[in-house]
């Protein structure tokens, strides 16, 4: 075969085991290949049930590229029902090339916005023959599992079907762009493919432990509910019934009862006690760590290991790695550590946690990291990126003085970044500034970079448990008269217009927005580098194919894409960008709606995407360096890598940090570091 043969392929595959619970690599395990849907190049489209000699051929042949949507599953089920492993290498995917350019991943959704006709389009009666075909049919059926003889004509549309997914997926090739996955972004999603598979080794006598200890845990809550309400609330979970008794026993009413809504009613001092005592239960029962564990169980293959867990360009437009199946990047913080945590760990797989510790929950959300093990031999060396975004963000800004405190704070002679925020914002010694300061320090600095103002600031604010008023009284003295000017006037326009002020007194308002303006005042490189990304982009849109200039970055506007052309050579993708009513606005998803839609942007939110998607090239390029030093990536968590590697001192948490914090080529000048630790089990250091 010549090097430019591409065998296009799709299966269609049938398993008592259901995907969407126990993940890709348990249902592979018993899969069976239905049908193989392929063609090679433009050739005819052949459907068939079982490999063939053309087939094994082009699979065989390492000249052939392989082209699927959804690779990995492809890749998968051939390797586990016709032993076919072939080298992830020659392999390439519609869906991940789709990611890597901000637009949808599905097959379907994708016809629909490339506009396919109707013979190239994705055949819409799928799911249905799917659904059929594909898993075993409800109990109520006359028959166990549908088949080509029980439903003849069903069967030729589903072999038409999949015959057209290919017709599809060929044409998408032909025009999806490969602006972000060809050279080391292909090479990164193959490296990608290859993380995925050799997963995370999982303590499963700790998840069986935890998840018995979380079970037992929650019925003695539910009984507990069941009895101080005499009956009226059946479980801590049924949310109506335990919000009508709250109304009805002690006239106590809540709008929900979300974690914040109750964490923030329990402090009420006035609150009866017994109402406390149930919103205690309530919060103890309705704590998340009983699915993950769930998950955990549902989707370790049967060597231990846990595969599957993250989505190449997940994050939508800055090409993040996004979390699937048990989620890895939002385990709680846990807060029981060191030896409580380990005797803790013991008590729950010995099955007696409930006589050592008052709060299982509290203990089971704190071990779940831990489940996350080191085989035998081996050992976990973890390093994570120091406040990569926020040194992103001064480099591309040149905000110089920030870049140097970052670099002198590295080699051990600067200060704090959050003492010095709040110190540079209102002119005061670093050394002089208090720990409540720092506070607000870090809340400036988490806040306020993306262009946010008194809202952002109040969110961060109250997620740090920050009273406002109290802030407001000892901040307002000390704030310059221009400030204190300015925000007046501003909360004065807000009032007229009736625009929110976030439910602050004036003085608090007043306060907040004079740390805003604190801060930026410190920070006139990154503001203006918001106004500077605003207006090159405007600019771009207005004129087609006029390159734009922005510090680091270039911009252009070509046939309905805003391209921002990174440091690293990838692009930042806004497919079909305008501007509408002098704003700018593209076609994306909705990350809360999961709708796609038009989206609007500016300077600020830019700005935010750019640092993040740069934050990601970097941990890339350490992700491949770390790989070439002998460091088997298993996972990346935010901006934190986890690789498996023998347990000798030859691997160790200093190297790794240091591979790590390597500069790529395109990133001179940009402070990087990095800090980890080495364990047999995952922690949060």
């Amino acid at each position: 075969m010549s090097d430019s043969t591409i065998l296009y392929l799709d299966l269609e595959t049938y398993s008592a085991t259901k995907l969407t619970v126990h993940g890709l690599h348990v249902y592979a395990v018993d899969a069976e290949i239905l049908l193989m849907a392929y063609a090679v190049n433009d050739g005819k489209v052949n459907v068939i049930e079982h490999p063939n000699a053309e087939v094994t051929k082009l699979l065989l042949d390492p000249d052939v590229q392989i082209v699927a949507h959804n690779a990995q599953f492809d890749r998968t089920i051939l390797r586990h029902a016709w032993q076919m492993d072939t080298d992830v290498s020659r392999w390439h995917c519609t869906m991940a090339r789709a990611l890597a350019h901000s637009l949808p991943g599905g097959l379907g959704d994708l016809c629909q916005l490339f506009n396919l006709s109707d013979d190239q389009a994705k055949d819409k009666d799928g799911r249905r023959l799917i659904s059929l075909f594909c898993s075993p049919q409800p109990a109520n059926r006359k028959f166990d599992r549908a088949t080509k003889d029980t439903h003849p004509e069903d069967w030729a549309a589903f072999v038409h079907y999949a015959a057209q997914d290919i017709v599809s997926m060929r044409e998408l090739y032909k025009r999806l762009p490969t602006w972000n996955y060809k050279g080391d972004e292909l090479e990164l999603w193959h490296l990608d493919q290859r993380v995925n598979d050799r997963g995370v080794a999982i303590d499963r006598e700790l998840v069986n432990g935890a998840l018995t200890a979380v079970e037992q845990e929650k019925k003695r809550l539910s009984e507990q509910a069941h009895k101080q309400t005499e009956g009226a609330v059946g479980s801590a979970n049924q949310r109506d019934a335990l919000l009508e008794h709250l109304v009805k026993q002690y006239g106590v009413t809540l709008p929900d009862l979300r974690t914040s809504t109750v964490e923030r009613r329990i402090a009420d001092p006035d609150l009866p006690e017994p109402v406390r005592e149930l919103l205690r239960i309530r919060l103890a029962a309705s704590m998340s760590s009983t699915a993950k564990f769930k998950k955990f169980k549902q989707c370790t293959s049967d060597d231990g290991r846990l595969r599957g867990t993250l989505q190449f360009c997940g994050a939508s437009r800055t090409g993040r790695w996004a979390g699937r199946l048990v989620q890895l990047q939002n385990i709680p913080r846990g807060t029981v550590s060191g030896a409580e945590l380990k005797d803790g760990i013991e008590a729950l797989k010995e099955g007696f946690a409930d006589l050592m510790v008052s709060d299982i929950n509290k203990l089971a959300s704190s071990v779940l990291r831990g489940c996350i093990i080191a085989p035998k031999g081996k050992k976990l060396v973890v390093s994570d990126l120091s406040n990569i975004e926020g040194r992103v963000a001064v480099w591309l800004a040149g905000e110089d003085w920030k870049i140097k405190a970052f670099e002198q704070f590295d080699q051990g002679i600067g200060h704090d970044l959050y003492k010095l925020a709040y110190a540079q914002s209102f002119g005061i010694k670093a050394d002089d500034v208090t720990k409540e300061q720092r506070q607000l320090g870090k809340i400036q600095e988490l806040a306020l970079g993306y262009g946010g103002s008194v809202g952002a600031f109040t969110a961060f604010a109250n997620i740090y448990q920050v009273d406002l008023e109290d802030m407001a009284r000892k901040l307002y003295p000390s704030l310059p008269a221009d400030y204190v000017e300015k925000s007046i006037f501003w909360w004065n326009q807000l009032k007229k217009n009736k625009q929110s002020t976030y439910g602050l007194s004036r003085d608090v308002f007043v306060a907040c927005d004079g740390i805003k303006r604190a801060w930026r005042h410190a920070h006139p490189n990154v503001v203006q580098y918001w106004a500077d990304l605003n207006n090159t982009a405007t600019k771009c849109i207005n004129h087609p194919d006029h390159i734009g200039k922005a510090g680091k970055l270039r911009m252009q506007y070509h046939k309905g894409w805003l391209r921002i052309k990174l440091p690293s050579g990838r692009y930042l993708c806004y497919p079909n960008a305008r501007l509408e009513d002098d704003q700018i606005t593209y076609s994306g998803m909705n990350q809360y709606t999961r709708r796609w839609e038009r989206l609007r942007t500016y300077g600020g939110k830019l700005f935010e995407n750019l640092c993040q998607a740069v934050a990601r090239d970097v941990l890339a390029y350490g992700m491949k360096v770390a790989e070439l030093g002998g460091y088997a990536v298993v996972s990346s968590v935010h901006d934190e890598l986890i690789t498996e590697v023998d347990d000798v001192t030859q691997f160790n948490a200093a190297e790794l940090s240091l591979l790590m914090a390597t500069n790529p080529k395109w990133a001179k000048g940009l402070p990087l570091a990095a800090a980890g630790f080495e364990s047999h089990r995952y922690r949060k250091d």
